[in-house]
């Protein structure tokens, strides 16, 4: 039984092939058309793995563009796959960080990949990875440079986190001749404070597993291991959990 998990985020697509205990994976840019991203993205997948679409036995769509996608048998929230992956990729999570482009969550699972409560923040682009790319742009640096400027320099308190204001406190710091190290670093621990937040509501649980593109950011990870008091596992496939936890619901279903 062959299964496929698609995520389609704010920023990037992401698509995972489940054949048994082997999955492969693509992930593009998600550009002005979702539909297309997807299905170029699923066709990219049937390509690497040499097969046809009426091999696949059942495809679940996920993230914000899923309900634009005509070509998938259901859609699943996001929450529900990211919870599902992250304990498939780090057994017995019991507590989800999840910041992707446009929104973060923090889920709490049962430590077998079932949602029991979740916090949200989707009412801003705060503490996310739009959030991120706006400070970088505005410190001219790329987001894929932020972990590795920052490494090592003393955070600066960044007081705004509504992201209009923060480019603006942002070019503030670099006029007052602030370095660009430390500014990244107070944007690292301001994004880290605003999630941990949201954790603090749930609880902390005892495996807590960092899911979504910024995972991919060490800086962030640092400080919110900082503010938890706790490890924070991210694996390689972590920005993929939310296309592979729909891969897997995406098998459970063509087994019904």
């Amino acid at each position: 039984m062959i299964t496929v998990g698609i995520d389609v985020g704010s920023m990037t697509t992401k698509a995972v092939l489940l054949n048994g205990h082997e999955w492969s994976s693509v992930i593009r840019p998600t550009g002005c058309s979702p539909r297309q991203s997807a299905r170029e993205a699923f066709d990219e997948l049937l390509l690497k793995a040499g097969l046809s679409a009426g091999a696949i036995s059942h495809i679940t769509g996920t993230g914000y563009g899923r309900i634009m996608l005509d070509f998938i048998n259901n859609a699943v929230t996001e929450i529900t796959c990211h919870a599902r992956g992250a304990h498939y990729l780090v057994e017995g999570t019991d507590l989800v960080i999840d910041i992707g482009g446009q929104d973060s969550k923090v889920i709490r699972t049962d430590g077998q990949g079932n949602v029991i409560d979740f916090a949200m923040n989707d009412k801003c682009a705060a503490g996310t990875g739009r959030f991120l790319q706006v400070m970088a742009s505005a410190l001219g640096a790329d987001v894929s440079e932020l972990a590795a400027l920052s490494r090592g320099a003393e955070p600066v308190e960044i007081s705004n986190m509504c992201t209009v204001f923060a480019e603006s406190e942002v070019v503030s710091l670099l006029a007052q001749g602030v370095t660009k190290e430390n500014i990244i670093a107070g944007i690292h621990r301001s994004v880290a404070r605003r999630v941990a937040a949201m954790a603090g509501r749930l609880g902390l649980g005892s495996l807590v597993t960092f899911t979504g593109g910024v995972a991919r950011n060490a800086g962030v990870k640092a400080f919110l291991a900082e503010e938890l008091g706790a490890e924070i596992h991210v694996v390689a496939a972590s920005q993929l959990a939310g296309a592979l936890g729909a891969a897997l619901l995406a098998r459970e279903m063509a087994k019904d």
